[in-house]
């Protein structure tokens, strides 16, 4: 099988020859986008040999301004193809898949509309503070809120569809807001439940497939359950939340995981490089092969040394 062919297999459940592989990690500063961000990702992909091309997303919303009120959401604009970030991004995804391996499948970075609205306001704020900010705004008077997550929500479903038009096969899509101690189960449903749908059914509709990556701890899975028709893979903290892969595939019973391994601890950063490779095994002997990519919780740390996450890939197919 081609790279390409074993992930899509096991997207869809049938017997591969070895189960695929697939890590990402940010790239340090001044090399994550624009020319050097091409040649990061291709130095990434050629030294670690996985089966899964990943191009990160830097290319951020960028700063509207202060956002004290509720009523400074308005400040959130209309976004196209023709903004910088939507262009830079899009530029340098072609650039990437003119110079990568042909054969291997090929996913773009989207960040969901709880991170996309994030972006605008977490330099000046802080993660922490505009977390606690979106909750007490929608509390106030979550209409200019919800009116700003529209018009970011139509961006990212252009970006969505034009990644499919450029040639990837699919997208990472970047959730947040399921955690437990922000937005509660009723305004999750309301306020980001809709939106991420909306994204995720824009991919979908253009052919493309989605991998549902449901990040950070304190993580409700069971928020996301509604999501699995138009989701073809998932990928959640395992380690960070104490839900385990099996714990995921009877909660998403027709959809393929990804995971296995802690991301900031543990074998993948502390062990030797045996200690590694036969963890990898141990997570495919455990889990088994069927419907079933190995990767990480989430993104590796920036300064790992790529010959670690090569390791995994040749073990798996030893």
């Amino acid at each position: 099988m081609t790279k390409k062919e074993r992930v899509i297999a096991a997207i869809e459940g049938r017997e591969v020859d070895y189960v695929p592989v697939g890590f990402s990690l940010h790239f340090p500063s001044g090399k994550e986008k624009g020319e050097q961000g091409v040649k990061s990702h291709l130095e990434f992909f050629r030294r670690t040999d996985t089966d899964i091309i990943k191009v990160m997303n830097e290319n951020l919303v960028p700063d509207v301004g202060e956002i004290k009120t509720p009523g400074d959401w308005d400040k959130i604009p209309s976004y196209s193809m023709n903004d910088g970030f939507m262009k830079d991004q899009i530029e340098m995804v072609k650039r990437i898949l003119d110079q990568a391996e042909e054969d291997a499948f090929s996913l773009g970075t989207l960040h969901g509309i709880c991170a996309s609205a994030i972006h605008p306001i977490e330099a000046r704020y802080g993660y922490e503070h505009v977390r606690e900010m979106f909750c007490a705004h929608i509390r106030e008077n979550k209409q200019p809120v919800v009116e700003a997550f529209k018009r970011i929500t139509d961006g990212m479903c252009q970006l969505a569809v034009r990644y499919k038009e450029l040639g990837l096969d699919g997208i990472y899509y970047a959730a947040l807001g399921g955690e437990q101690h922000y937005f509660t189960d009723e305004e999750f449903s309301e306020i980001i439940e809709p939106f991420d749908k909306e994204i995720l059914r824009a991919s979908k509709e253009a052919g493309a497939y989605n991998f549902l990556h449901m990040c950070k701890d304190h993580l409700n899975v069971k928020r996301y359950k509604s999501y699995e028709a138009l989701t073809d893979v998932v990928n959640w903290g395992v380690y960070e939340t104490g839900f385990s892969l099996e714990d995921g595939r009877k909660l998403f019973p027709g959809t393929t995981i990804m995971g296995g391994l802690a991301n900031r601890s543990g074998v993948m950063v502390e062990g030797t490089v045996e200690e590694l490779k036969e963890a990898a095994k141990k997570v495919i002997r455990d889990y088994g092969k069927t419907g079933f990519i190995l990767g990480a919780d989430c993104t590796l740390p920036t300064e790992i040394p790529y010959d670690r996450i090569r390791a995994i890939a040749e073990a798996v197919r030893e």
